[in-house]
């Protein structure tokens, strides 16, 4: 399993309202294009700020790192943000 959390900065958003218009479309789009489990995982009371963080599964460590490569490059290439982190993460079998 990999996981995946990105912190973003926003643009000229100036309400939650327009937040959600901005953020759900990459959440729906992420879910849609790559099968992945993915949400807003904090800075919901925040205008500018937002965190988004997904979860991928698979036996295939080459493929796994694939899917989360593609995932961060989408988010990179969004104009309406500005990538601050990511935080990658990969688990194995061992872990608790």
């Amino acid at each position: 399993m990999g996981t995946l959390s990105f912190d973003l900065l926003l643009g000229d958003v100036r309400s939650l309202k327009e937040k959600r218009s901005i953020v759900r479309p990459i959440v729906a789009e992420i879910h849609r294009k790559f099968a992945v489990s993915v949400a807003e995982t904090g800075g919901q009371d925040l205008y500018r700020r937002a965190q988004i963080g997904l979860a991928v599964v698979s036996g295939d460590t080459g493929h796994l790192t694939d899917v989360l490569d593609r995932c961060e490059r989408m988010i990179a290439g969004r104009p309406e943000v500005e990538l601050l982190s990511v935080r990658r993460r990969l688990h194995n079998d061992e872990e608790d």
